[in-house]
């Protein structure tokens, strides 16, 4: 958990680890995860000024007073309709608002806060999800009042009766001139463009408004989430994009981030096209078409849902619950919370996120970086490694242990441990060395995995046969040495006790060792050295053993005496047996598996090379996470 906090990631309940582990699909909002949230006015278009948008400069003044003239209304009515403001240089409110805000201010329109003096605020009509704009009443200095609204295009076109030209004619608005309009939003928002119309009236906000133009704001993809996106679907992690941007917006941001495939890369086949081209895309309007049993059905398919409200990421989410799929949602605002709570993991954005989204959520994003989720997923499965480990050498530990008993009492032999010595086994000797298993680094091949199945038990059929080959090996290697040491009339001395006692501690150790990875091997892969916190844990077991065999005081208590060197290294040669059994399997299981996986690979490829390659690239790319 530190080590998630370190990586920006903060976990509210520790059974959010569990189920990032698990987690197969992740819906992420566009603004702010995928993108970097810093939003400027890249274009703008007004009708009778040509079917081409124009370009501005976001962070340089205009230098031409005729454009400055032009653009004064539409950036007048986008000032008077937003909240935002820049203070010190730096943006306060909404990002969107923040970008028009900006965008007067270098075309010369003034401050957000002069002009709102100057027509101050009678009535205003938030913005929400459903009615997709945000309308103002101000009073002019002329004495009157006028409304300004903002929005999308779908919601201020309907209600606008005129356009104004760049010579500030009024002209009807035909169906000539929509279509134009329309037309222009759609090829701004193929740039991924995010496309807000604005338009201004004197009587109602319901209709006969004239409309002023469009804003085409840039927000472009966070660095790395490209990457990021590439190596979760790796390794089996489906991303979702949830945003409430139109189509083409939508549809050219996650082609920029790899959601779905650009018909125009390298990497778009035939089967991908049809797969994410058309179908792989959804908008809000049509999911309250569906069913429920419709819904379960088109979330398998679609990779981008638009112009979705949190209604409809409730309805997504559930629907991919209904697969048995394991969901991870992201959100940050208010009405975001019964997504986030009926997700299987809910995911807040610390930075832009409100505090109802925090509270409703397991994780906080302390960055709004979809990369952090990524590096979480990674810390959850090595969390969940860690403790199948840890688990793993308790047992065999504690079955060897209680097997080594019971035998001697089967076969009438004499305890090979007094009491003292195993409760020194079990409370000191074990203890420090699992508790290092808990912290071993998360491995560079843990995401390579693919999710893990909720309902799989922690204990499974393989780590039990992996405990019962281990306790064999230590009550053998003990009894061994215990039955060996023994005279012929069978009496034990504290010498026989000496030997069995620090063989089983030996067996304890090098088990440990062989307990740090369960597939890779510890010599040739792990590194031995790799965990410090393990190789202290060790290292003090091993002192306090010998202190127990040499110090006199303890001696007395233990019931030890001291041995020869070439009895520790007699001793230590039996006892890593278990190591080197564990080794030996590791290597016969790779190399079984290198086999399976050729003979797959021939297979799928026909033994070409491209697509192992691309393949192996991504792979690569995992391990660096």
């Amino acid at each position: 958990v530190m080590r998630m906090a370190k990586r920006h990631a903060i976990l509210k309940k520790l059974p959010a680890v569990e189920a990032l582990g698990c987690t197969n699909i992740l819906c992420v909002d566009k603004t702010g995860t995928l993108t970097t949230n810093q939003m400027a006015v890249v274009e703008v278009f007004l009708p009778g000024l040509g079917a081409t948008p124009v370009a501005l400069a976001p962070s340089s003044p205009m230098s031409s007073p005729s454009l400055k003239a032009t653009f004064s209304p539409i950036f007048l009515s986008g000032v008077l309709c937003s909240n935002a403001e820049i203070v010190d240089g730096d943006i306060v409110g909404q990002a969107t608002e923040g970008a028009i805000v900006l965008a007067a201010s270098h075309v010369g329109v003034g401050d957000a806060t002069s002009l709102r003096h100057q027509y101050p605020r009678v009535h205003e009509i938030p913005f929400n999800s459903d009615a997709k704009f945000m309308a103002v009443q101000v009073s002019t200095p002329l004495g009157t009042t006028e409304w300004h609204i903002k929005g999308m295009l779908e919601a201020v076109l309907p209600r606008c009766a005129t356009y104004q030209d760049a010579s500030f004619h009024k002209h009807p608005l035909l169906v000539p001139d929509a279509d134009l309009i329309a037309q222009t939003a759609r090829t701004m928002a193929r740039r991924g463009l995010r496309i807000l119309a604005l338009a201004t009236g004197s009587t109602s906000v319901e209709s006969n408004m004239i409309f002023l133009g469009l804003v085409g704001i840039s927000d472009p993809p966070r660095p790395g989430v490209l990457q990021t996106i590439h190596q979760l679907d790796a390794c089996g992690v489906t991303t979702v994009m949830l945003t409430g941007d139109a189509l083409d917006t939508a549809s050219a941001i996650a082609a920029q981030v790899g959601i779905l495939v650009d018909p125009m890369s390298d990497d778009a086949t035939e089967s991908a096209l049809l797969l994410f081209g058309r179908t792989g895309v959804c908008s809000g309007q049509e999911l309250d078409a569906m069913t429920d049993a419709q819904i379960c059905d088109k979330v398998l398919t679609t990779r981008v849902f638009y112009r979705t409200c949190p209604t409809h990421k409730l309805k997504i989410v559930r629907a991919f619950q209904a697969h048995g799929s394991q969901v991870a949602m992201t959100g940050d605002g208010v009405n975001d919370a019964p997504a986030l709570k009926a997700a299987d993991i809910g995911i807040a954005m610390g930075t832009t996120g409100t505090d109802v989204s925090k509270e409703a959520s397991d994780m906080i994003l302390l960055d709004d970086n979809l990369t952090t989720i990524l590096h979480a997923m990674a810390e959850a499965k090595g969390i969940y490694h860690n403790i199948t480990r840890f688990l793993r050498f308790q047992l065999s530990t504690s079955v060897a242990a209680l097997s080594l008993v019971a035998l001697s009492t089967l076969f009438d032999l004499p305890n090979p441990l007094n009491a003292m010595q195993i409760l020194w086994i079990n409370i000191i000797m074990d203890g420090p060395p699992a508790q290092s298993l808990g912290v071993e680094p998360v491995d560079a091949d843990v995401m390579r995995e693919g999710p893990r199945a909720a309902d799989v038990p922690i204990i499974t059929r393989d780590m039990l046969k992996r405990v019962v080959v281990s306790a064999l090996l230590i009550v053998s290697g003990t009894l061994f040495v215990f039955v060996n040491e023994l005279d012929d009339d069978w009496q034990v001395t504290k010498r026989d006790r000496t030997m069995s006692f620090t063989t089983f501690v030996l067996f304890d150790m090098f088990n440990a060792l062989s307990c740090r990875h369960e597939s890779k091997s510890i010599v040739f892969s792990v590194g031995i050295g790799s965990n410090k916190a393990f190789c202290v844990a060790v290292g003090a077991s091993l002192v306090g053993q010998l202190m127990v065999i040499y110090m006199p005081f303890l001696q007395a208590t233990f019931q030890t005496e001291a041995l020869s060197m070439a009895d520790l290294a007699y001793m230590t040669a039996i006892a890593s047996s278990v190591f080197i059994v564990d080794e030996v399997r590791k290597w016969w299981e790779k190399q079984q598996y290198s086999v399976i996986l050729g003979r797959w690979t021939t297979t799928k490829t026909g033994g070409g090379g491209q697509r192992k390659k691309k393949h192996s690239k991504v792979c690569d790319d995992v391990e660096t996470v």
